[in-house]
């Protein structure tokens, strides 16, 4: 299965305690060209509770929206970029959907993983790692 990002899939997500997990929604939000040689891939959570939105790092995916319609989910949801894993590709089930336009989701993700700073502030600090 061909798998690409903004992909919506049917995944077995893992829980937060590395012990349990269920079949869920899920956003791929890795690169198509990481070329890593895994065979796995990086996914942000799905969730329909929508108690869980109004935070930077979450994007909310309304349904009456024409992205919301070319995503396959069923209902209001949110994408949950604070909640990321890794998962075998052989754990999507199927690819439901897509969102083409992932800018809402970068957004969330720099600020999930600290990344706001600016090209110029990087530029200054990379020598110092």
């Amino acid at each position: 299965m061909l798998i690409k990002r903004g992909d919506v899939a049917r995944v077995y997500f893992p829980n937060s305690d590395l012990v349990s997990a269920k079949r869920r929604l899920a956003l791929v939000v890795q690169a198509d060209n990481l070329a890593t040689g895994l065979s796995q891939i990086l996914l942000a959570m799905i969730t329909s509770n929508l108690n869980r939105a109004n935070h930077l790092s979450r994007v909310l995916v309304n349904l009456d929206s024409l992205e919301g319609r070319a995503s396959g989910l069923r209902t209001d949801s949110i994408i949950m970029t604070d909640n990321i894993v890794t998962v075998l590709e052989t754990e999507i089930d199927s690819v439901l959907g897509r969102l083409s336009n992932m800018e809402a989701v970068n957004n969330a993700l720099r600020h999930s993983f600290g990344l706001n700073e600016t090209a110029k502030d990087f530029e200054n600090e990379k020598d110092k790692i």
